[in-house]
């Protein structure tokens, strides 16, 4: 049976004070629903009580403060973005990162805190990973910035839209908060829904990166390390598993690995185990390719196709001289093969 003294001890261990997240009361915005989810995913943080106000008495008490405050201050834990002299962005802070955009309370706490916080929700990992660092980059461009720009009323480009854009995030937690004329005006059930809704896109999100982006990211690295072993050129890769999006991994992959000359063509299975030959694009939203097919070859299919190119097995070209068939792997290398051929003959380049 304990003493009076070491119940008393135990008593104090249990009763340590609560931390609390400050952000502002009254109308709110998907940046500190974001950054309050964010933080609640931290051990320090994962029983914080969320005060809203905005009162500097009360924000004065709370551990961090998020989007009120007129205060940044990282050493202080203060995550405001509103002040007038306020202007960082990822790249102000982090000079080796390439992102511009005015960050909101959202980003501050992304770019602070992001690396633990994703070791916190994919377990077994340390925020060392270069799984992390890849994740932790991808994140931010394809699901914080958004919410950084809209927050801080950056449009994504000059002159009028051709449509409005209401069903992304930042619009759907705005739908939460109550309406102008409602007679019940108080925002804290909303601010709950909206954390909640805010919390699983991003739970959802970097699952999908996690255990389907990266994996992919990562056949595309072994294929692209591997070019030489399939072709002396270098300008043709060989993916280990068909279906894989590869555009966006080869691309960027390209950059950060130095790969000259570019490669040109993607070989991989298809559902019915054929395979296919595809022109790598000359950036991500363009339909321009690196280097067409050869033009004899378009819109031809079987025997005529494999007549013309002397190649056996030859299954299609699309029309468009962007992809092809051939029922071998070993037939559509040759097809990748020959294309590069009749493209350094017309250039006047020996390929040998």
């Amino acid at each position: 049976m304990l003493s009076p003294k070491a119940k008393r001890a135990c008593c104090e261990k249990v009763m340590e004070p609560m931390k609390k997240i400050g952000t502002h009361n009254g109308t709110f915005h998907c940046d500190e629903v974001l950054a309050c989810f964010l933080l609640k995913q931290l051990p320090e943080y994962q029983d914080a009580k969320i005060i809203r106000t905005r009162d500097p008495k009360l924000l004065a008490e709370c551990d961090v403060v998020v989007d009120v405050g007129g205060e940044f201050e990282s050493e202080k834990h203060r995550y405001d973005h509103h002040q007038r002299s306020f202007n960082e962005t990822f790249q102000s802070l982090c000079p080796e990162k390439r992102w511009v955009t005015k960050l909101s309370s959202a980003g501050l706490v992304y770019l602070h805190f992001g690396h633990r916080i994703l070791t916190q929700l994919l377990e077994g990992t340390a925020a060392d990973d270069q799984a992390v660092q890849v994740l932790y980059d991808k994140l931010y461009e394809n699901f914080v910035e958004e919410i950084d720009a809209i927050d801080n009323g950056i449009s994504q480009f000059d002159g009028e839209p051709r449509y409005a854009m209401t069903t992304n995030l930042s619009a759907r937690v705005g739908h939460l908060n109550p309406r102008w004329n409602d007679m019940d005006q108080d925002t804290e059930s909303g601010f709950q829904k909206a954390m909640e809704m805010v919390g699983k896109e991003f739970r959802d999100r970097l699952d999908f990166y996690f255990k389907s982006w990266l994996p992919a990211r990562s056949l595309v690295e072994e294929a692209i390390r591997k070019r030489t072993e399939v072709d002396a050129s270098g300008e043709i890769v060989v993916f280990s598993k068909g279906g894989c999006p590869w555009k966006e991994h080869l691309l960027n992959l390209e950059k950060e690995l130095v790969v000259e000359p570019p490669i040109k063509y993607v070989l991989f299975a298809d559902q019915n185990g054929q395979w296919r030959v595809q022109c790598v694009p000359d950036g991500l939203n363009t339909f321009e390719n690196r280097l067409s097919l050869p033009e004899a070859w378009r819109g031809l299919r079987d025997e005529k196709l494999s007549t013309i190119s002397g190649i056996p097995g030859c299954i299609f070209v699309h029309s468009g001289g962007f992809i092809g068939g051939n029922q071998t792997k070993e037939g559509a290398l040759e097809m990748a093969r020959r294309a590069l051929k009749e493209a350094a003959v017309s250039n006047g380049t020996n390929l040998s």
